[in-house]
């Protein structure tokens, strides 16, 4: 078996990230489209401001919450454009918000549900929260931890689940040994997100840097951190049911409405529990609330074609 340390470089660094990777240039004759209301985009309707206006404007039928509307005194139109590979689907633009004077940048789209770290996340015989497919292959497993000949390590009867994998993510706690299922962050329990390499480090998300995030389909909202390396729009188990949304890791996700506000440098590259989220992300959302009083209305830009 390698060296904790080379595990914990190798394993924790690479194999519990998503393994696949977003990529941000246009490929000739790749088909473009835009986050528009006029497009349906792999099935999510992927405009930037659906619900948005509705649920920031003074006359919504929402019940927001009252920490949106902070976000809605301070949001600035989002016009930045990224573009993003989907599953080795059609690459689309996707619209990155900011906040002025503030490091947070958001964006919105759907919810797919990640498992990883839950220590029932994966089972051999395909049993667990989350299909084992979804932890890659033999060979290129990217959401469990294996050993030097890379194959997948079990729980033992001390562990939490005894005959499980030991389900990773890509942040993770240092005093632990990296076969402690309790090193990683349990999407069972912790609201967490995770995002694409290229996006974190373009904005400076750090790995444990915090979010709030906003299902605008129903005004629910929750604290997160960052802890995984993943999909764009990709939440925890823990994350879904704070709100509301279908948390099955196999079957549940939202196909868009959720919005994404995210804090770079906000953390400390550890882990978190509930209650310090929550406080952290409290005190984030403060911040934001000093700089206007008034409520306004979130507008956009629409690019042409």
């Amino acid at each position: 078996m390698r060296a904790r340390f080379i595990n914990a470089i190798l394993l924790i660094g690479m194999a519990c990230s998503s393994g696949w990777a977003q990529d941000l240039d246009f490929f000739p004759g790749t088909p473009l489209m835009y986050l528009d209301p006029r497009h349906k985009t792999f099935g999510w309707n992927p405009a930037l401001t659906r619900g948005m206006s509705k649920i920031c404007a003074t006359s919504s039928g929402h019940s927001a919450p009252k920490e949106l509307a902070v976000f809605c005194s301070s949001a600035r139109p989002a016009s930045d454009l990224m573009a993003w590979s989907y599953d080795g689907a059609p690459l689309y633009r996707m619209s990155i918000g900011r906040l002025p004077d503030v490091r947070a940048f958001f964006f919105i789209s759907g919810m797919t549900i990640d498992a990883d770290g839950a220590p029932n996340a994966y089972h051999p015989d395909d049993s667990g929260l989350d299909a084992v497919a979804n932890a890659g292959a033999p060979g290129n497993w990217n959401g469990i931890i294996t050993d030097e000949d890379g194959t997948p390590l079990i729980q033992q009867e001390t562990d939490p689940f005894p005959g499980y994998y030991i389900s990773c993510t890509s942040l993770f706690d240092s005093t632990k040994t990296f076969t402690d299922p309790t090193t990683y962050v349990d999407a069972s329990r912790i609201p967490y997100i995770a995002l694409p390499q290229e996006l974190a480090d373009r904005e400076g998300m750090r790995l444990g840097d915090f979010a709030f995030v906003v299902n605008l389909e129903n005004g629910k909202s929750s604290y997160a951190i960052y802890a995984d390396v993943g999909k764009i729009g990709e939440g925890s188990i823990a994350l879904a049911e704070g709100l509301g949304v279908p948390s099955d890791a196999r079957h549940g996700g939202q196909s868009d409405g959720i919005l994404y506000l995210s804090f770079p440098g906000s953390g400390d590259q550890r882990p978190r529990t509930m209650a310090e989220i929550r406080i952290e992300g409290e005190k984030l959302l403060s911040q934001l609330g000093k700089m206007k009083e008034a409520l306004t209305p979130f507008r956009t830009t629409r690019h042409a074609d």
